[in-house]
C-alpha cells in the first residue's frame, strides 16, 4: 500500500530551485562518484576468483547462515542459505564470490573467529588474500567511504549517506518521492531553511537507524530517511486541515481527502511493522521512522522560529487568484452597470484590500469618490491615487488627478501643503514647469512657510539650470529674507 500527499501542484513560474539541486546533486553523486563501485567490484571479484579464498570461504558461509537460523532465530536466513546452495552446486562462481565479498557482517564474523575457522596454515593465507581484497577496493566502495555504518559512526557521514544509492531503481524511487513532497516544503520554509530541515531530517533519521543497529558493519545509503522527513514536514505544516492524498494498493488507485496529521500514525505504524516482520529486505525501516518523527517534530519546535512557514505559503496559486479576481471584479463591474454604487464601492474595497497590486481597483475607487466631491472620502481617493501614481512613476497621471481635485474637490476640502509639494517635485523632475509653477502658487497658498521657501529655492536652482534668469529673479525676490 502507498499514501502520499497530493495537495499541490507545481509552479513553474517560480520553480523549487532547492529541491531540483538535490536531486541533481544525487544523481552526479550517482553517476560520477558511484559509478567507480562498479570497476572496484570487477577487480575484486577478479582478484577473488584467482585466489583460493571461496573454498575456504564457502563453507563458513553456510555454516555462518546455519547458525543464524538456529541460535539467533533470523528465519529469513534460511532463503539466503537455499540461494547460496543453490548457486554453488550450480557451479556459479562469480555469483559465489559476489555473495561472500559483499557481506560485512560475514566478513566481520571471520575477522573475530579466524582462530577458531582454519588451521593456521589457512588463516595465514586468508587473512594475507582476503584482506588485500579488502583493502584495495572493498573498502573503497562509495558505500563504505561515505555511507553510514553503525559500527563506525562519524559526524560527516551522517550528511555523506543521504546523496548515496545502492542502484537505479533506488535512486529513482528516491528522487521521485523527493520531488513530490520537497516542492510543497521548500513553498513553505524558503529554499534555505529547507535545505538545512532536509539535511537535518537525514541526520536524525541516521541516528535511530543506528540506535536499532549498534555495531552493525553494514553500511546505510539513500536519502529515504530524508524524504521520510519531508513527509513528517509536510502533514505538520499542515496539521489538522484535510489535505488530498494519493492512495495505490494493488493494481488499484484514487484519491482521499484527510487532516493531514492522521496520516503520521499510519506511515509510523507501517513502518515499524515492517521493521519487525517484513524480514531481511535490505530496506531501513527504522530510519524512515526516525525521519518521520523527526520531520514533524522540527516543525512543531522550531515551527514559530527557524521554521516558521511562510505566510504566502496558504495563499491561492497564481492562476487560482487570477479566476476568483475576475469573478469578483465582473460582479463589481455588474453593480457599476446596474448604477448600485454604494455596493459597487463596497465590492471595489473588498478587492482594493485583497489585491493592492492591482491599481485599476483604486482608479475604480476614485471615479466613485469624484460623484460626491463634497465629501471627505474624494479627497482621500484622490491623495491615495496621488501616491500611486507617483510610485508607479506616472507624472502626467499625477498632473491629471491633482488639477482635477483643485476644480472639484479644493473647495470643499482643501488638499495639504504636502500635496501641492509632491506634484511641484515630481513636475520637476519632469521637465514639466507649467505644473511646478501652478504647484507652487497652491503651495503659497495653504500658508506653510517651511514648505514654501524651500520649494522657492528648488524653483531658483532649476530655472537657473535652465538659463531662464527672468523667471529665477522673479522666485528669488519671493525668498524669505534670512
Amino acid at each position: 500500500m502507498l499514501i502520499i500527499p497530493a495537495e499541490n501542484a507545481v509552479n513553474w513560474r517560480r520553480p523549487p530551485w532547492a529541491t531540483l539541486g538535490l536531486i541533481v546533486t544525487c544523481l552526479l553523486v550517482f553517476l560520477f562518484y558511484q559509478g567507480g563501485d562498479s570497476r572496484l567490484m570487477e577487480g575484486a571479484i577478479k582478484e577473488y576468483l584467482a585466489s583460493d579464498l571461496a573454498a575456504l570461504e564457502a563453507p563458513v558461509y553456510e555454516d555462518y547462515l546455519q547458525r543464524e537460523i538456529r541460535f539467533e532465530g533470523e528465519s529469513e536466513r534460511i532463503l539466503e542459505l537455499q540461494d547460496f546452495q543453490r548457486v554453488r552446486e550450480s557451479g556459479e562462481e562469480v555469483w559465489v564470490a559476489v555473495s561472500l565479498l559483499v557481506n560485512p557482517e560475514f566478513y566481520q564474523y571471520m575477522r573475530e573467529n579466524r582462530e577458531l575457522l582454519w588451521a593456521p596454515a589457512d588463516r595465514q593465507q586468508w587473512l594475507e588474500q582476503r584482506t588485500a581484497i579488502q583493502t584495495r577496493y572493498i573498502d573503497r566502495l562509495s558505500s563504505n567511504q561515505l555511507g553510514l555504518v553503525p559500527a563506525e559512526l562519524s559526524l560527516y557521514t551522517l550528511v555523506t549517506y543521504q546523496f548515496l544509492h545502492g542502484g537505479w531503481g533506488h535512486i529513482i524511487g528516491n528522487l521521485l518521492f523527493l520531488f513530490l513532497l520537497g516542492f510543497t516544503v521548500e513553498k513553505a520554509l524558503g529554499a534555505g531553511r529547507y535545505l538545512l530541515a532536509y539535511l537535518l531530517c537525514g541526520v536524525l533519521s541516521g541516528l535511530v537507524f543506528t540506535a536499532f543497529s549498534l555495531g552493525s558493519p553494514v553500511p546505510l545509503v539513500g536519502a529515504s530517511g530524508s524524504i521520510s522527513g519531508l513527509m513528517g514536514m509536510y502533514v505538520a505544516i499542515y496539521g489538522l486541515q484535510k489535505i488530498r492524498f494519493f492512495y495505490f494498493i494493488g493494481v488499484y488507485f484514487n484519491y482521499f481527502r484527510a487532516p493531514a496529521l492522521a496520516i503520521l500514525p499510519v506511515w509510523l505504524g507501517k513502518e515499524i511493522y515492517d521493521y519487525w516482520f517484513a524480514g531481511a529486505t535490505g530496506i531501513a525501516y527504522m530510519a524512515h521512522a526516525g525521519g518521520l518523527i523527526g520531520g514533524a517534530a522540527l516543525v512543531w519546535l522550531l515551527g514559530r522560529s527557524v521554521l516558521q512557514v511562510r505566510e504566502a505559503f496558504f495563499e491561492p496559486e497564481e492562476e487560482e487568484q487570477d479566476a476568483r479576481f475576475t469573478t469578483a471584479y465582473a460582479q463589481a463591474m455588474g453593480s457599476l452597470g446596474r448604477m448600485e454604487f454604494e455596493v459597487a464601492r463596497r465590492q471595489f474595497e473588498a478587492l482594493w484590500e485583497r489585491y493592492p497590486d492591482r491599481p485599476i481597483l483604486l482608479e475604480h475607487l476614485y471615479q466613485l469618490a469624484k460623484l460626491r466631491p463634497d465629501l471627505p472620502e474624494y479627497r482621500d481617493r484622490t491623495r491615495e491615487l496621488m501616491n500611486e501614481t507617483i510610485s508607479r512613476r506616472q507624472p502626467e497621471r499625477l498632473v491629471e488627478v491633482w488639477q482635477e481635485y483643485l476644480s472639484k474637490g479644493e473647495g470643499y476640502s482643501p488638499l495639504a501643503a504636502e500635496d501641492h509639494n509632491r506634484v511641484l517635485f515630481t513636475s520637476l523632475r519632469h521637465d514639466d514647469l507649467k505644473s511646478a509653477e501652478k504647484a507652487f502658487e497652491r503651495l503659497r497658498s495653504t500658508g506653510d512657510d517651511l514648505l514654501t521657501g524651500e520649494a522657492c529655492r528648488l524653483l531658483v536652482e532649476e530655472l537657473e539650470k535652465r538659463q531662464m534668469s527672468p523667471k529665477a529673479r522673479h522666485y528669488r525676490q519671493l525668498l524669505p529674507a534670512n
